[in-house]
């Protein structure tokens, strides 16, 4: 649909549209990233957001859009005359998820820059959304290199590409919004400090409000020039506020009472480095302005703070998100505070302000730091090893602590750890990330090769190599080359690819000593955050009593996989080959949907068999047929005692993989650890 939804007629989702008008009215507040399930109205409220925005002059032919009142110097369209410009509304530029460096920064036409001997510049979508808004829908699942430059350009306003001796800057100020559903991932800490505020939305709980979204949607749909004219006075007073909150911000005053709450925050809630100060000031006076006042509130103060700090907490993916309140009001009391009570609605209380309306969804405060932890029970004493191989006490059939009918509540996760590096060997081609080897767009140069389609990162030295054979019979009379596409070379490179790791875990009654599983649960949540520095998807397949299930399908989002690892509850016996099974068909259908990244499977087991027909042989048997598909594997050696049965180094080894115990997981990477029984040439699991 062409006409946009209204910004005024959306229901609910407060916050948001705070965020997003602050923004608006002060785009040095640094953007929005909005964090929510699907369907919660984000892109709605993004799009109906430019609508708002002011007319903008630009220069007639200039694809920088420059202002012809303060043209751009440097750009590359340039120099410009400073004059009259020509009117047009502000562009919302959208980054789809698969877009390539070039397209997102700009490309270099390098056969016209050797052939020609000219500067061939094209812009970006960064150069598009110049003085408009910049709407990246699922920025978590962007490859880090990519969202690295897209917000430098936004922190610095302006781009910078340098390729092959060549350089180009140009303007790039824009309003920025991220959106992400964090089931799909995090973005790491790093990234989300430079974000300027964070919102979290979820769906109205309210029927009459969820009544209300269905009601307009429905009435939007059924005729949207219609629907879009009977909020036309809506909008037009939130776009005159907008322009009249603009204007009074340079005049709006942060007193020394207000910056001493700022900082005050900031170091009650540990958060790192400086920006989070800068942002919680620039937003406060944002917040004076839209509300009409020249001087900062204790009010603007708490809620820039509930909007600039959450995101800013999180040390690692298991920090829940949100801001304590009780710990913020006591804060701002204690540094000039006074015995003002914070207004709990926020500081724009007026009429078409953001929070008297509407759109697909509602919204919420951000959670509060999250449930307590369950205590931890105390440990009763671990059995000691059976003596019989391939079963354990709790396995018996009938009274024992393992069988179906003694499941033990879940063991609390140990404190995670440092972890040993795993790594796939080999050479994939899978999506940029930090665990294995890869040919990929980005990384040290390895080689070079002729391109495949549009040439991509020219290799120089060897384009020259290839030309100069041929100089002669090309009638070469004075100094220069003589180039030809056929000359042409694209740079073979090599970076890190992120891999699937899936989690294969015995939560059968040899492993339900308290202690013991809550030691085996640390080590995978260890690895799990290995994971997500690394940029992987993660699966977790658990097996005990008579099957095994799969517990977290693929997905990229890791505290999904560490809450579903908190419940696991164990008991009963040991059905081995069954948690095989289900991993290979795992398997199986992930490289149907993604056959470039490469799986790694790790078995968290003391190896014992002891569920279904023939454990023992059944689930070798299916070790064995992981290890013909080429799936990589370690084995994480549970067992524990003073005897020791060895069954995981054996499961190791028909997985042609490792087996590591909980100790060696902890040490500093050991080169080597698995290289002795395996195949260089398929691709396997290995301790780097």
């Amino acid at each position: 649909m062409n006409v946009p939804y209204p910004f005024s007629a959306v229901v609910g989702m407060a916050d948001l549209r705070l965020a997003l008008l602050l923004n608006a009215v002060s785009p040095a507040v640094g953007g929005v990233l909005v964090r929510g399930e699907k369907g919660t109205a984000k892109s709605t409220m993004v799009r109906a957001l430019a609508a708002l925005l002011p007319r903008i002059e630009v220069v007639p032919e200039c694809r920088f859009s420059c202002d012809p009142h303060r043209p751009d110097p440097r750009c590359p369209d340039g120099p410009h005359e400073t004059g009259r410009g020509t009117a047009r509304a502000a562009r919302l530029v959208e980054l789809p998820v698969g877009t390539s460096e070039d397209r997102l920064v700009g490309a270099l036409d390098i056969e016209r820059a050797l052939s020609e001997g000219v500067k061939a510049f094209e812009p970006g979508l960064l150069a598009r959304a110049h003085r408009g808004v910049l709407y990246v829908d699922e920025v978590n699942l962007l490859q880090d290199f990519l969202v690295d430059s897209l917000l430098d350009a936004a922190a610095m306003g302006a781009s910078h590409v340098e390729r092959e001796g060549v350089s180009v800057r140009h303007a790039a100020r824009f309003l920025l919004v991220g959106t992400m559903n964090p089931e799909e991932g995090e973005l790491r800490p790093q990234l989300l400090d430079r974000f300027g505020l964070t919102v979290e939305v979820t769906a109205s709980r309210e029927t009459g409000e969820r009544m209300e979204v269905v009601r307009r949607r429905l009435a939007y749909e059924a005729g949207p020039a219609g629907f879009t004219a009977r909020w036309a006075g809506e909008e037009a007073a939130l776009r005159e506020r907008i322009a009249a909150a603009r204007a009074l911000l340079p005049e709006v005053r942060l007193g020394d009472a207000a910056l001493r709450q700022i900082a005050a925050t900031c170091a009650a809630f540990e958060v790192d480095g400086m920006r989070a100060d800068i942002v919680m000031a620039r937003t406060a006076t944002a917040l004076a302005a839209w509300a009409g006042r020249t001087e900062v509130a204790a009010e603007d103060v708490r809620q820039a703070a509930l909007l600039a700090l959450p995101h800013r907490r999180r040390r690692n993916p298991f920090d829940a998100p949100g801001l304590d309140e009780e710990k913020l009001d006591e804060t701002l009391r204690q540094h000039g505070g006074g015995n003002e009570e914070p207004d709990p609605d926020g500081p724009d209380g007026g009429p078409g302000g953001p929070g008297d309306g509407g759109g697909d969804g509602g919204g919420g405060q951000p959670p509060q730091d999250g449930p307590p932890a369950p205590p931890d029970p105390s440990a009763p004493p671990e059995h000691s090893e059976p003596s019989v191989p391939g079963q354990s006490r709790g396995d018996e059939e009938t009274g024992g602590r393992g069988g179906g009918a003694g499941e033990q509540a879940p063991a609390r996760a140990g404190e995670p750890f440092r972890a040993r590096s795993l790594s796939v060997p080999g050479v994939g081609e899978g999506a940029a990330g930090r665990r294995s080897r890869a040919r990929t767009s980005q990384g040290r140069t390895t080689g070079a090769r002729r391109p495949r389609g549009t040439l991509g990162r020219l290799h120089l030295a060897a384009t020259v190599r290839a030309a100069a054979p041929h100089q002669r019979a090309r009638g070469r009379s004075g100094p220069g080359l003589v180039l030809r596409r056929d000359d042409l070379r694209e740079a073979h490179t090599e970076g890190k690819e992120s891999n699937l790791v899936l989690f294969v875990v015995d939560a059968s009654g040899s492993m339900a000593a308290r202690q013991r599983m809550s030691a085996v649960k640390g080590a995978v949540l260890s690895l799990l955050l290995d994971a997500y520095q690394r940029r992987d998807k993660v699966g977790l397949v658990t097996f005990r009593g008579a099957d095994a299930a799969v517990a977290l399908p693929p997905t990229s989002s890791v505290d999904a996989a560490a809450a579903r690892l908190e419940s696991l509850p164990t008991g009963g016996r040991t059905p081995l080959a069954a948690g095989l099974l289900k991993a290979r068909e795992v398997l199986r259908i992930e490289r149907l949907r993604d056959p470039a990244r490469r799986a790694l499977l790790v078995a968290v087991t003391d190896g014992r068999a002891t569920g279904g027909p023939e454990p023992v042989a059944r689930a070798r048997q299916a070790a064995r047929l992981l290890a013909v598909d080429g799936t990589a594997s370690v084995v994480v050696d549970c067992e524990s005692g003073p005897v020791r049965l060895g069954l995981a180094g054996a499961l190791a080894a028909e997985l042609d993989g490792p087996a590591v115990t909980l100790e060696e997981l902890r040490a500093d990477a050991v080169a080597g650890l698995v290289r002795s029984a395996q195949n260089p040439n398929r691709s396997r699991g290995r301790a780097a």
